[in-house]
């Protein structure tokens, strides 16, 4: 089951080179409905103000971090259910239980590839939908 191309996707990255990368990425997997934003309360703005299908955040953002976004995402009532996937090159255990137990749809470690990431929201997708 594939994630539709039409879904509106919010990319939440503070690095502007990854995040170009990223948005490329997708593009690439034929997403052409990609807002963008570089820091956690920029995200939370966007959210509030438009319904997205997911949320691709990386881990390692200041002033808020990935994992606070989400924590702030799943408290929403509006976006609480919103599919959220963290990137991140943070690889240790206890950041991948945190992340699961705060409510991430999948946690995806760098590097990737554009065929690794869709194969990831594949899998949300299909989570997500109850296949």
């Amino acid at each position: 089951m594939s994630f539709p191309t039409t879904t509106p996707i919010l990319i939440v990255e503070d690095f502007k080179t990854m995040l170009r990368i990223m948005r490329n990425m997708l593009k690439q997997s034929g997403y052409e409905d990609v807002d963008d934003s570089t820091d956690g309360a920029a995200a939370l703005a966007r959210l509030e103000g438009r319904d997205y299908g997911l949320v691709i955040s990386d881990w390692n953002m200041a002033p808020m971090t990935g994992f606070e976004l989400l924590k702030r995402v799943r408290a929403s009532a509006r976006n609480r259910t919103t599919p959220f996937l963290m990137v991140t090159a943070e690889s240790g255990s206890g950041s991948i239980t945190a992340a699961g137990a705060a409510g991430v749809s999948a946690y995806l470690l760098k590097p990737y590839t554009a065929e690794t990431l869709k194969a990831k929201m594949d899998e949300v997708y299909a989570r997500t939908r109850g296949a």
